[in-house]
């Protein structure tokens, strides 16, 4: 009984957490487009910075778990060791959906640039997906500045 509980899972992991995967890049892809004319720059110590009336830090956070077939897959690759290619995507779609949200949070206060965005992970849920849960915060941040002449 414990066995079909298992196959449950990860039949239902990789066929509705696959769906739900594509439907989360098919939005992000649309919304990449319509965030393209917000230029995000990163400047050196030795550049001059952009002129700019005002500016002010925008932060894009969120957090993404993996499904149960995702983690599966990483438990079997950890006996072997190498890349978790499974947890690839979710890092992908963690980073970008964080530039997303900081990208549009910025559009709405008037941006035209935003400068020198970094990016910070956290690993939530422990250090192992022993406990059932990977999950993984992906914060992006950076100065957004706008011109009123613009």
């Amino acid at each position: 009984m414990e066995i079909l509980v298992v196959l449950a899972l990860l039949v239902m992991g990789f066929v509705v957490g696959g769906a739900i995967e594509r439907r989360h890049y098919a939005e992000i892809r649309q919304r990449e487009k319509d965030t393209l004319h917000l230029p995000v720059m990163n400047f050196g110590c030795h550049q001059p910075m952009p002129d700019a009336t005002d500016s002010t830090l925008f932060v894009g956070s969120v957090v993404i778990s993996t499904d149960y077939f995702k983690t599966f897959i990483a438990g079997l690759g950890n006996l072997v060791g190498g890349n978790l290619v499974t947890y690839e995507s979710l890092l992908d779609r963690g980073r970008r959906e964080a530039i997303l949200r900081m990208k549009e949070q910025a559009i709405a206060w008037g941006a035209t640039q935003v400068l020198n965005v970094r990016l910070e992970t956290a690993n939530i849920g422990g250090q192992s997906p022993s406990n059932g849960m990977v999950a993984i915060e992906v914060m992006a941040y950076g100065t957004a500045i706008r011109n009123e002449s613009a």
